[in-house]
């Protein structure tokens, strides 16, 4: 217990993990306790007009004749084994029906994270030089009016744009054909990408900006003037380090959104993954489907959590030095 409290950058990983473990207990039973108010899914697959005698057989079947708390356990047990159960609209397994869906949206979900994450850093840094200036004031002012806006309404501006009589550059869906992969479609994929680069980017430059001016006006980074270093070095060795802690904080946050948030969008380019996976599932009612991917969303977030933490510690030398 004593190396649970201290032990470094270990003991607190430890400690990150043991509490997503739990926060992930947590969610396990909310998720369960709304899906069941989805109703029956023997019901909604039967009808209204099933007989008592098949609706019996099919609760049965799917383990729905056990009690609440049975069924949850039993659900718990089949996640911890790596069963996220069989899929009640194409009676497949669900890693199986989710699998070329998932790689879908984790490709869109990286390829804006690579552009969006960088790009916000270097705005931000340039922002945060050149303050109270007139690339900073544009910036600023052009970034709160991108986060005020949803990112449908940003995808919808970008396809009139893009994909209409304005210019008509690019396709306004992209419907992977099946048994095809995301990246073997660059032009489809351009329009998605960018509303949720479009949708990350305004909050983490800012959140880069601020971090920063701070830094940059500190008692450390002013001492390092003073011995004469070059403002290169200044910026890169003392500067970036220490502001870009925040910055890993609300990109962690950001992205975690967006995995969430991917249903919209998908849905609006009619994009092959797990958004519309998941719309099609709560109309069908295939809750063991619709559990999976809100447990696999939660699991996302929690792990992105810890993932920045972590990277907070280790490119912050005073969090470092604490520890």
């Amino acid at each position: 217990m004593k190396w649970l409290r201290g032990g470094g950058i270990w003991g607190f990983i430890v400690r990150r993990v043991l509490l997503g473990v739990l926060v992930m207990f947590l969610v396990s039973i909310i998720v369960f306790a709304g899906t069941q108010a989805l109703g029956d899914p023997a019901r909604a697959i039967l009808g209204r007009d099933a007989t008592p005698d098949r609706l019996a057989a099919l609760q049965a079947q799917l383990n729905l004749d056990q009690n609440v708390v049975g069924q949850y356990f039993s659900w718990l047990g089949g996640l911890l084994h790596g069963d996220l159960g069989t899929s009640l609209a194409s009676q497949q397994p669900v890693s199986t029906a989710l699998g070329p869906r998932l790689v879908s949206s984790i490709v869109l979900v990286l390829i804006a994270a690579v552009i969006s994450i960088p790009l916000s850093i270097a705005i931000g840094s340039y922002a945060a030089l050149h303050r109270e200036k007139k690339f900073d004031t544009i910036v600023s002012n052009t970034m709160l009016a991108l986060a005020s806006l949803p990112e449908f309404v940003v995808a919808l501006l970008l396809v009139i744009l893009f994909s209409t009589s304005v210019f008509h550059w690019l396709p306004a869906i992209s419907p992977v054909p099946p048994g095809h992969r995301a990246w073997e479609y660059p032009d489809e994929l351009i329009l998605p990408v960018a509303t949720l680069a479009i949708a990350v980017t305004p909050y983490v430059s800012r959140i880069m900006r601020a971090s920063m001016i701070e830094v940059l006006e500190s008692d450390y980074v002013e001492m390092a003037r003073l011995k004469g270093l070059s403002e290169r070095t200044v910026l890169y060795r003392h500067a970036l380090p220490n502001a870009i802690g925040p910055v890993f904080q609300v990109a962690a946050i950001s992205l975690a959104y967006l995995a969430g948030g991917i249903v919209v969008i998908e849905y609006v380019f009619n994009y092959p993954g797990i958004g519309s996976e998941l719309v099609d599932a709560v109309v069908n009612h295939d809750i063991p489907v619709v559990q999976a991917l809100a447990i696999l969303i939660a699991g996302l977030y929690v792990l992105l959590n810890l993932l920045a933490d972590v990277a907070t510690i280790l490119v912050t030398p005073r969090l470092r030095t604490r520890l």
